[in-house]
């Protein structure tokens, strides 16, 4: 199972630094979000690609998290660990200007409303409408209208950030 979550690691990283503010949130909404991969593996059919099921579980997990603050009091021992996946995962060749812009588009991300949110971490990942359709349990429809939404808004909040980067 371990080589199979270090697979989906950025699945990890990007929902939990676009829901949780801090390293130690993010850290909890990452041990949270194994608990519950955990939890549901024996659920998974191999239905969806296991990328999608990934998503699916870790973005309902950070939107449950982030509603409700006692489930951030359970703990977990086991051996998942959240140090696999660590908050700031940074490759060597990430400039400081690369990592400047990340924290301003998470801090960005985390401006917008938890369903549109959702929709562009999936769409920064290249999923087409029918997966996060899948993801999300939207209508296509209701994705593209959705998507086009929070594209609008994320590129307001990010307007100062882009004139920098030209």
């Amino acid at each position: 199972m371990a080589a199979w979550l270090e697979e989906h690691r950025g699945i990890f990283v990007k929902v939990a630094r676009s829901f949780a503010r801090g390293e130690t949130e993010v850290g909890e909404l990452q041990q949270e979000m194994l608990f519950q991969l955990w939890v549901s593996l024996h659920g998974f059919a191999g239905d969806a690609k296991p990328s999608t099921w990934v998503y699916r579980v870790c973005l309902n997990t950070a939107l449950t998290w982030r509603r409700g603050t006692n489930r951030r009091e359970r703990r977990f021992d086991g051996d998942a660990n959240a140090d696999l996946f660590p908050a700031e995962a940074r490759s060597p060749a990430e400039s400081t200007e690369q990592r400047e812009w990340l924290e301003k588009l998470y801090a960005a991300l985390q401006m917008l409303p938890e369903t549109e949110r959702a929709l562009v971490l999936l769409m920064l990942d290249d999923l087409s409408y029918r997966e996060m359709a899948e993801v999300t349990g939207m209508t296509e429809n209701h994705v593209g209208v959705a998507l086009t939404r929070a594209r609008r808004r994320l590129a307001e909040r990010l307007k100062g950030v882009t004139d920098e980067l030209r």
